[in-house]
């Protein structure tokens, strides 16, 4: 199981918001590029990075710390948040980043998805942010009226190389992921998936184990800032 350390970017620093709300926001001291500093330094070979400013303008806002990142800890990222063209994408696998995410841009036009995965064969990873079974857009601002296994069967030939599926309604509260959903998706999903929202513990860590074999990694974020997970005892999870 990969173990995906989180780190969300806002105006150059680490921020954590709860269900996606920018006006439930906690800033954090340490800079991105510290912050993943550390994660390198406890061993964690991957990273999962949103970058909010692009998530609200459309644009690579934080390019330069992704590349920065990139050129001095040799971490594997998958970086989202915004990407809606193929200017984009572009910019971050010439960055070096492992996985771009389509979100949103990939609901509202399943040809771009599609597009894109050709145009960028293993690189393509789809997030899929569901509330109450229903996928969200746009920041999690838009509900879709899509169910999360209806777009799924649609896209899943498409070659997406991983997909991330987020319970919103558990995003920054640590209140444990929604493991029996996830697992739903898992089941029907051609690639890997990745658990996001809501890891509390290492109980967290050890029951994502447990579940089916397409579940490749789960992201864990708030409950690092918070103190709740010490990253000594997350890294002993990781898979050698």
């Amino acid at each position: 199981m990969k173990i995906f350390p989180a780190i969300d970017i806002k105006d150059k620093k680490c921020v954590r918001l709860v269900k996606g709300d920018f006006a439930n926001k906690t800033e954090y001291d340490m800079s991105p590029v510290d912050q993943a500093g550390k994660y390198k330094d406890h061993g964690f070979k991957h990273l999962h990075i949103v970058d909010l400013d692009g998530a609200l303008t459309g644009e690579t806002v934080n390019l330069d710390i992704i590349q920065e990142i990139v050129s001095k800890l040799d971490l594997k990222i998958e970086i989202g948040g915004g990407v809606r063209n193929f200017e984009s994408i572009q910019k971050y696998t010439d960055a070096g980043v492992e996985k771009v995410i389509l979100g949103s841009a990939a609901i509202k036009d399943k040809n771009f998805l599609k597009e894109a995965c050709l145009k960028f064969p293993n690189k393509i990873a789809l997030g899929l942010d569901a509330k109450d079974g229903y996928l969200s857009v746009s920041g999690w601002k838009e509900n879709s009226n899509k169910l999360t296994l209806d777009f799924l069967k649609e896209v899943n030939n498409f070659g997406a190389s991983r997909l991330i599926y987020t319970d919103i309604n558990r995003d920054g509260t640590k209140k444990s992921p929604n493991f029996e959903e996830t697992a739903k998706v898992a089941d029907k999903s051609n690639c890997p998936v990745i658990i996001s929202g809501g890891v509390s513990s290492i109980e967290d860590i050890k029951k994502a184990k447990e579940l089916n074999n397409n579940i490749e990694g789960i992201i864990v974020g708030k409950a690092i800032y918070d103190g709740d997970i010490k990253l000594e005892e997350l890294a002993k999870e990781i898979d050698a």
